[in-house]
């Protein structure tokens, strides 16, 4: 309860910041898990699963050829070079494909970095399995060094015909500072 006091300019701030308080309790607590709920069930955000997909023998549709974009960004701030070996692909629904991105931390520190995928068009996310993917962990990196992020993934046999091509767009960020003893301060 908030001690009232008689001065209403005191009164006012004083709940103007318990109103600011909540608000961002509000944003960061509850809208973030609303957010991935309403996507996953309303099938919006190409958000792709987090886990390495089991991959189940089937054959391959070499009738049907799908063309695979790969789209690298930074986060604002990121001074990684980040970008995909290749920027298209084409694949057959149902055969297991292999490419590498690169990254190269040009500062003389240590960094960690974490890439979120997004899939586009959003309805093709659900059959766009990825099954080694440099997303799944937190890519720490020596400063001044580089290195090449493998991803393996199959695009499933049951994608619907009029998908012809899918977009897989990763947006690396510097998740340096939140991982705690894992480089050193910088």
């Amino acid at each position: 309860m908030i001690a009232v006091s008689k001065n209403p300019i005191v009164d006012t701030v004083a709940k103007l910041v318990v109103a600011a308080i909540g608000m961002f309790a509000f944003v960061f607590v509850v809208m973030v898990p609303l957010y991935n709920v309403l996507c996953e069930a309303l099938g919006i955000n190409g958000k792709t699963n987090a886990q390495a997909y089991t991959a189940v023998q089937t054959g391959v549709d070499e009738s049907r050829e799908i063309t695979i974009q790969f789209v690298a960004t930074n986060n604002q701030g990121m001074p990684w070079e980040f970008k995909p070996s290749v920027t298209i692909m084409k694949v057959n629904p149902g055969a297991s494909n292999d490419t590498v991105f690169f990254a190269s931390n040009p500062l003389p520190d240590a960094m960690v970095a974490q890439a979120i995928p997004s899939v586009s068009p959003s309805r093709a996310a659900e059959f766009f399995h990825k099954t080694e993917c440099f997303c799944f962990n937190q890519q720490p990196l020596d400063g001044n060094s580089s290195a090449e992020m493998p991803l393996q993934f199959i695009v499933d046999q049951d994608l619907p015909r009029d998908i012809k091509t899918i977009t897989l767009s990763y947006t690396i960020f510097d998740v340096t500072d939140m991982v705690s003893g894992a480089v050193a301060t910088r």
